[in-house]
């Protein structure tokens, strides 16, 4: 919303924060505000996402795993191999620095 003027309040909801708007659409149905809306044009513009194939009982355990802590699945694995790439980038220099010592001896 614009910062210049006076708050801007949604047709519909009279809303001014995206929470109030949230607020008023859990408590209606649009079906009851149908004849006040109009059609729009927009595009969203998304990332390319991958696909990677698991075997069925990795995909069940870390489908276990994800529940307990209350992710999706994609969440938690996008999460975990973050981590181990992180990780790993964090001990390769080390390891260069060590191949190298090793060589010169």
């Amino acid at each position: 919303m614009n910062e210049n003027s006076a708050p801007q309040v949604t047709s519909i909801s009279k809303a001014a924060t995206i929470e109030e708007i949230a607020e008023f659409w859990d408590t209606h149905s649009l079906a009851d505000y149908w004849e006040q809306t109009h059609e729009v044009e927009f595009e969203v513009s998304a990332e390319c996402r991958r696909r990677v194939t698991l075997a069925p009982d990795i995909y069940e355990r870390l489908a276990t795993q994800a529940h307990r802590r209350g992710l999706t699945l994609e969440t938690l694995v996008n999460l975990w191999l973050s981590q181990r790439l992180e990780r790993r980038n964090a001990r390769k220099p080390q390891k260069r620095q060590k191949n190298v010592a090793e060589a010169s001896q």
